[in-house]
């Protein structure tokens, strides 16, 4: 065996870390694989090669430089007659010169090769700043703050910190595991709101109003989002005894949510986000469904309408409903149950509100079934919540949750389930170390103590598996991961409630009946990771991949080129990479009608417009099936869906199961998140 000499090596910002020449091999090896190279075995000859001429070059009890090494892999390449790979190998080294440039005009340094659109989210966002708005921690600062904080909550229950602040920093700055933005903002500083999702309850008086308006501002200050139901509030025209006046009504109300909101940004860093619901039995529906018809009308508010089991029967048999005074518990009218939920898909179709949430179904899952009735949710939909109540969420990144055997991808399981069991343990510490806006809502949270656990990175996972997001295997997929998260999730909370006791209400819970002990009331929620996805660099939530290549707006119209990563590796893997091919696929999109691809990349390199709205639908409905509470999830429509295709999804997410559908037909709206540069002209000049 040959003994290596070099022990360290000098990183670019001065560290000294261990030397592994095994990482030689793996930089030669993905160059020549760019240009059809399969032979590990030559890129380990030649690594060693490298090493042999390190040690020549390196004078004794010396420390060579990265930048150093690579220079010598370069020469040995080019000696060794492997031209191809050494100018792949050139052009890497570039790319990752100019990434580091970019982040350097950020102010950012990175140890851990983010991308670039991932270093600009958390300079925007996340990393902290001097008083002249100058950052002042990298990356790895962010991860070791969030850790060692979160961990901190484990002195309450007499244990030792360092083990946990060591697993979550692990698992953070690997990006196998990314929690909700307030905490990744907030853990460790004077703020320390941790938690994303709030819902207010809206009583029917001018006192619980303008305190609900009051305690909106102060969660959006410090970066959540909050849900509420106007569902309580008198319809409009009805009687006010103290003024002898008439009701305004309770859009009229949802203006003033609206305004307040408007003038605070979350933190400074994420615009305030409301959902909106109300029951369709309520007397002001018709007006409520209408509402955001004008583009920018209540901008700060996602809407749904929460429909019954009763109502959908009278929908599926065309009959008339009532429509209940809320303030007085008395029918005062009927409506034909079919023309209202046409206008519903109409609104729908026409701009992609409203949604609808299927409120008994989300009910029927309520885990404290004595302690309230569920009316709402947060702003994206996934995570109902009693009033007062909040929840913190965090994402495994199922990218990273697979391994290579015999040159093809499988799941790690093992792997996956070490991750679920310390993402239960991070959720679980943050409801200790939240500094909750609101007296009422720590109560709520704490009797409960819900922890919503779930997912991004699914589309990467199945691409890399060779399984096509349209397909009846992925389906399989979903839930069977689903399944297996959701029963590891339950199993650490069970262990968590017989070390540190259950959650309060426990044995009036549905789990009493199930589990000795129950940390948690809810462990999984599915929500839509917008930029922890972005972060992370996966695909974001369960949705498939938007496009091959788009432009992303996000932060006060910031447009981020987004490019698929495994694209361009499988493109240079299988030798079909060029740089007019990269460009073609820019400009499309999508592949599919790209014939110098193969068939067999084209068919699992799908994107949102590729595959029907039933496919994402049974997409949803898979992960729904193990998930406590509900899937943050976006059926895409091609801009000329008809109302009849859109009627067909939202009947169709009623009989899977799913808890509630949103829908999106492209370019409905003239200003969407998500663009291909044949929708967004201005593209073209992006850089």
């Amino acid at each position: 065996m040959v003994v290596i000499r070099i022990t360290q090596i000098r990183k670019r910002d001065g560290r000294i870390v261990k030397f592994h020449k095994e990482k030689i091999t793996t930089a030669i090896f993905k160059a020549a694989q760019s240009v059809g190279g399969k032979d590990v075995g030559i890129s380990e000859a030649l690594a060693d090669k490298v090493v042999d001429l390190l040690e020549q070059k390196t004078a004794k009890n010396a420390i060579p430089t990265v930048e150093g090494v690579q220079d010598i892999v370069e020469q040995v390449l080019i000696n060794e007659g492997h031209a191809k790979t050494a100018k792949a190998y050139i052009l890497w080294r570039q790319k990752r010169k100019e990434i580091r440039e970019v982040k350097a005009l950020y102010g950012i340094t990175d140890e851990l090769k983010l991308t670039v659109n991932a270093a600009k989210v958390l300079e925007r966002r996340y990393l902290r700043k001097d008083e002249n708005g100058r950052v002042i921690e990298t990356p790895s600062e962010l991860f070791r703050r969030v850790a060692k904080n979160i961990a901190s909550a484990d002195k309450k229950y007499g244990k030792e910190t360092k083990q946990a602040e060591e697993d979550f920093y692990s698992m953070l700055s690997s990006l196998d595991f990314v929690p909700n933005s307030p905490t990744l903002m907030n853990a460790g500083t004077n703020i320390q709101q941790l938690a994303a999702c709030f819902v207010l309850p809206v009583e029917d008086d001018m006192t619980s109003i303008f305190e609900a308006v009051k305690n909106t501002a102060l969660i959006h200050q410090s970066g959540g989002g909050t849900g509420f139901s106007f569902s309580r509030l008198r319809p409009k025209g009805d009687v006010v005894k103290s003024t002898q006046g008439v009701a305004s009504g309770p859009i009229s109300f949802m203006k003033v949510f609206d305004s307040a909101t408007d003038v605070i940004k979350q933190g400074g860093k994420r615009r305030g986000a409301n959902m909106g619901i109300m029951n369709v039995d309520h007397p002001d529906i018709l007006e409520f469904i209408v509402c955001k018809e004008k583009e920018g009308s209540l901008a700060n508010f996602n809407i749904s309408v929460a429909l019954t089991e009763k109502f959908m029967k009278a929908v599926e048999n065309n009959e008339e409903y009532d429509l209940i005074n809320p303030r007085t518990g008395q029918i005062i009218n009927k409506l034909n149950a079919k023309r209202v939920f046409d206008l519903i898909v109409t609104m729908a179709w026409k701009n992609g509100e409203p949604g609808v949430i299927f409120i008994d179904r989300i009910n029927k899952d309520n885990p404290t079934p004595e302690f309230g009735r569920i009316e709402s949710t947060n702003p994206c939909g996934e995570q109902p919540l009693l009033p007062y109540e909040s929840c913190n969420l965090g994402s495994i990144n199922l990218s990273k949750m697979v391994v290579r055997k015999d040159g093809k991808y499988a799941i790690d399981w093992e792997k996956l389930r070490k991750t679920t069991k310390a993402a239960v343990h991070f959720l679980d510490n943050v409801i200790d170390m939240n500094k909750y806006p609101i007296t009422e809502i720590e109560k709520n949270t704490k009797l409960n103590r819900k922890i919503g656990l779930g997912i991004m990175g699914f589309a990467d996972m199945i691409i890399q598996l060779g399984v096509a997001y349209n397909s009846e295997e992925a389906v399989k997929t979903a839930e069977k991961i689903m399944r297996f998260i959701d029963t590891e999730s339950k199993a650490a909370s069970e262990e968590l409630g017989k070390k540190r006791g259950s959650f309060p209400n426990f044995r009036k819970s549905i789990w009493a009946k199930k589990y000795k002990a129950m940390r948690n009331a809810t462990t999984t929620t599915i929500a839509p990771t917008g930029t922890i996805s972005i972060i992370a660099g996966c695909s974001s939530g369960v949705e498939p991949l938007f496009a091959i290549s788009y432009i992303r707006n996000v932060m006060d119209r910031t447009e981020l080129l987004e490019v698929n990563p495994l694209f361009e590796r499988i493109a240079k893997e299988k030798g079909f990479y060029t740089e007019d091919m990269m460009r073609l696929v820019a400009k499309r999109g999508s592949v599919q009608d790209i014939k110098e691809i193969p068939a067999d990349i084209r068919k699992i390199f799908v994107t949102a417009h590729d595959i029907t709205p039933e496919d994402h639908l049974r997409i949803q409905a898979a992960f729904q099936k193990h998930t406590d509470n509900a899937v943050s999830k976006t059926v895409n429509f091609p801009n000329e869906a008809t109302t009849e295709d859109v009627e067909a999804v939202y009947l169709l997410a009623y009989k899977l199961g799913c808890k509630g559908v949103t829908i999106y037909r492209d370019r409905s709206r003239e200003e969407q998140v998500l663009n291909i540069e044949a929708v967004k002209k201005e593209c073209d000049t992006c850089t």
